[in-house]
């Protein structure tokens, strides 16, 4: 991918620099916010080599790269001259944002979560090494060693409470030291002994404390920090500016850690525990819903961005159960869409589509879907039912053999450790055979039946004709055209002036001219050389041949009155061409509902001996694209 064009064409096309307020990027997007998104070319960035997709939603406008985007990113902020940091106020983003509020409220909780997914995958999947380890033999239990690999594999969940502050004082826009402090209190270790003991416990001697497991609980925190942020943006606007300095941290933290340890800690405590409930009592009762459903409809809730609402509750049921049932269906969905993309990717003749259906196919399996399923799976449809497909089976058989995972991490092979049960696993019941069924269910299953439906799908789509040619014919061969020759542009009839239904042209007022009657819409360049020139209508282009010789090939008579309609640019100015290589797509039905006539005319501007002809072939004959007719 060259990420100096590709930042080129993107600037350009989303109407310039003085159109973008704000250009950020996540795992496989470029994000902008646009003054004018109606200023946006969205067909042509579509068209650009390394464009996955494009999506206008939700107040931005997402440009789907894949795991390329931080290089390209780096590219657009260097030509642009854009901010490379944290997005831009916009006090009118929120009302132009027409999003539900599930989705912006679920959106905000991912956030949240986000930035320590990495540190709670870290220590997972170090638990889980442990574990196999351990199982090895090669790592001894109630060792040094044992006890600080302990150390760094606990550390992230039992002070989940501190992560989550550092994250959520970023998301609610308050002062993070004033979040990690009110934190701090939850895993304090004489406030941990009063909430473990069998003492009533009272704040102030009047205020009731619940007791409640604080240490790697998750939602006691994004409740107290939720409700601090709006004590401190309080005491911002009534403190006098003498005393704020002092005033509002002292006001969010004494007020803010008040109503938490009295009142938000024990709601969120109650909530994580309800959650928790719900989903052992699923494990237990009805074990293959959750992971099928989960399996089947990943591909929907990623497009609708109701995925996030899975982040959560994965993460509260690994910080406090110290195991998970909800999440694991995404492991197969993320290995189906990959598979699926594999199978286009053998199957299509289109070399750009094996391209890029291989390499998203590779980087979903590994735990990255959004390239796959904007890119290909979408696009063709019938890759996105096989997926559903595969996904299901899948997370049906991990939910009949009960699977549960042990670390978090993006879905994927890289994170099937997380399958082996850690000591607390172990404890549960949980043996090798967990992983083991993660292995068959989420993956060979996965696989296996999406790979098995994507081919069979395939087949059905061919035979209705759902999938484009170019797909099942492969990429054209272009005609051997020596250098100095004229080729036909289209197929069709070639004729001479006397047939011209346009004046100038049949007069060979612009130099010496010849057409072609087409049959179809593709028209391609006549010679070897460059394209100089490319009318913004489409409706003519002008090339250059190596010997000096320029043409002017003149699509329609009169359809520059057409304004673009019905024509598709497919090259442009500086591009180097070989004869019979298309440049031009034109419908011609839209041509003659309109009452045009397609002759497509080739005018010689400028012959390489002034004053010598070119002689062409006999008029009245049958050509096709690249079929040689100058002599």
């Amino acid at each position: 991918m060259d990420f100096k064009e590709l930042a080129a064409l993107i600037i350009g096309n989303v109407g310039g620099k003085s159109n973008v307020k704000n250009v950020v990027h996540c795992a496989t997007r470029l994000r902008f916010t646009l003054n004018d998104a109606s200023k946006a070319n969205t067909d042509n960035i579509k068209k650009a080599k390394g464009v996955l997709s494009v999506v206008n939603a939700g107040g931005q406008y997402q440009i789907v790269i894949g795991p390329d985007v931080p290089q390209l990113y780096q590219e657009v902020i260097a030509q642009g001259g854009f901010e490379a940091a944290a997005a831009i106020d916009d006090p009118d983003a929120e009302k132009e944002d027409n999003r539900s509020r599930l989705s912006k409220i679920l959106e905000s909780i991912a956030g949240i979560f986000q930035p320590i997914i990495p540190a709670i995958t870290g220590a997972g999947l170090l638990k889980a090494l442990m574990a196999l380890f351990a199982w090895l033999g090669w790592l001894k239990t109630g060792t040094q060693t044992y006890t600080i690999l302990n150390a760094m594999a606990d550390a992230a969940f039992y002070f989940m409470p501190v992560l989550l502050a550092a994250s959520c004082a970023r998301k609610f826009k308050c002062n993070q030291g004033n979040a990690l402090a009110l934190a701090g209190i939850l895993v304090y270790p004489s406030f941990m002994s009063l909430m473990s003991g069998k003492e009533a416990v009272t704040f102030l001697g009047f205020l009731p404390v619940t007791r409640a497991p604080y240490a790697s609980s998750v939602i006691p925190i994004i409740l107290g920090v939720w409700f601090m942020s709006a004590v401190e943006h309080w005491a911002q606007k009534v403190s006098p500016r003498a005393v704020k300095f002092f005033s509002v941290p002292l006001a969010s933290l004494l007020i803010g850690g008040t109503v938490t340890i009295t009142l938000l800690g024990p709601i969120g405590a109650w909530a994580s525990g309800l959650i928790n409930s719900l989903f052992t009592w699923l494990n237990a009762s009805i074990p293959w819903l959750v992971p099928t459903l989960v399996g089947i409809f990943s591909p929907l809730l990623v497009m609708t961005g109701t995925h996030y609402g899975l982040i959560p509750i994965g993460t509260n049921n690994l910080a406090t159960v110290k195991w998970d049932s909800v999440v694991i269906g995404m492991l197969p969905s993320n290995i189906a869409q990959g598979a699926a993309g594999l199978a286009v990717a053998l199957r299509s003749k289109n070399t750009d589509t094996k391209q890029q259906a291989g390499s998203a196919g590779l980087t979903a399996v590994l735990g990255i879907t959004e390239p796959v399923l904007y890119g290909v799976n979408m696009r063709f449809t019938f890759p996105l039912y096989a997926a559903m497909i595969g996904g299901g089976l899948g997370g049906l058989y991990m939910g009949l053999t009960r699977v549960a995972r042990f670390a978090g991490g993006s879905p994927g092979l890289l994170v099937l450790p997380g399958y082996i049960p850690h000591a607390e696993g172990a404890a549960l019941g949980y043996t090798m055979m967990n992983f083991m069924h993660a292995v068959i269910g989420g993956v060979v299953i996965a696989f296996v039946g999406s790979w098995v439906a994507c081919n069979i799908l395939y087949d059905i789509w061919a035979k209705k004709g759902k999938i484009p040619e170019e797909e099942l014919k492969g990429p054209e061969v272009l005609p051997n055209v020596p250098d100095g020759v004229i080729a036909s542009v289209a197929n069709g009839k070639f004729i001479g002036p006397d047939e011209m239904k346009d004046e100038m042209f049949s007069q060979q007022s612009m130099g010496q001219t010849v057409a072609v009657e087409p049959s179809d819409g593709v028209i391609s360049a006549p010679a070897n050389g460059k394209i100089e020139m490319v009318f913004d209508t489409g409706h003519a282009f002008g090339m250059r041949m190596p010997d000096g010789t320029g043409l002017l090939i003149h699509i329609g008579v009169d359809t520059v009155n057409l304004k673009g309609q019905g024509f598709t640019v497919l090259k442009k100015e500086g591009d180097t061409v070989k004869a019979g290589e298309p440049v031009v797509k034109v419908d011609l039905d839209v041509l003659r509902k309109a009452g045009y006539s397609p002759q497509t005319m080739i005018v010689i501007t400028e012959p390489a001996e002034e004053g010598k002809p070119v002689t062409f072939i006999e008029f009245g004959k049958d050509v096709s694209r690249g079929d040689i007719i100058s002599l």
